[in-house]
């Protein structure tokens, strides 16, 4: 029985190894001392300052109604002031009478917040540092001469990338983008659209390896 139990330890590290192994072939890991990214602490306001500036901006704002003055009734006055036994009323187009208009109902506005570029140049080197300090920063060997998803969802396997991340896409990689598109846990970046909501999305960002170039350039103007 102790042989047994033995035996079955060595194939459960060599099983651990070889997984490892399988992994190390579809996935490698960006350091900080890859990107040459120095630690800088970031106070959480400037992340949460970003993010509100984006979701406020990201808004249509095309929601509105109709007010009194909008409503299309007549401003004629539904019936004489007294003796009727009724409540007076001055116009159809009252807020209190069905059909009528609302009152302070919302109206179509665009409200635009800005954020400077330093504070997001300083909150997106915070944030890739963390992802590289903790291993979360993934570079990818993925080439393809037409769009192949069935071939990306098995390099996401393969590497154990299979919860929500972020990969950063060229924006002219049309190939790229349409074989990555319909999985569902995998959300596309452009790398002149980065923004620390979309960085925060997933545990995990990846690189392509045939991009980690134009990433790298991109990580030196943060410093």
């Amino acid at each position: 029985m102790a042989e047994k139990k033995e035996t079955t330890k060595k194939v459960k590290v060599v099983d651990k190894e070889q997984s490892m192994q399988a992994k190390s072939i579809f996935s490698t890991l960006l350091t900080t001392e890859d990107l040459g990214l120095e630690h800088r602490a970031v106070k959480p306001y400037a992340f949460a300052l970003w993010v509100r500036a984006l979701m406020q901006n990201w808004r249509q704002g095309t929601v509105g109604v109709k007010g009194r003055s909008d409503v299309a009734l007549t401003r004629k006055k539904p019936w004489r002031q007294k003796g009727t036994g009724r409540a007076r009323a001055g116009s159809a187009r009252s807020p209190l009478w069905r059909g009528g208009g609302v009152t302070f109902g919302p109206q179509p506005r665009t409200r635009k917040l800005k954020v400077t570029q330093e504070l997001k140049k300083r909150v997106l080197r915070d944030l890739f540092w963390r992802l590289a300090d903790e291993n979360h920063l993934h570079v990818l060997d993925f080439v393809a001469d037409k769009p192949q998803t069935k071939k990306a969802a098995h390099i996401l396997k393969q590497a154990s990338l299979t919860g929500k991340v972020t990969l950063l896409v060229a924006p002219q990689d049309f190939t790229v983008q349409s074989s990555f598109a319909n999985i569902p846990t995998v959300q596309l970046v452009f790398f002149d659209q980065l923004n620390s909501f979309n960085v925060a999305y997933g545990k995990d960002v990846i690189v392509l390896k045939k991009d980690v170039d134009t990433f790298k350039e991109m990580v030196a103007q943060w410093q």
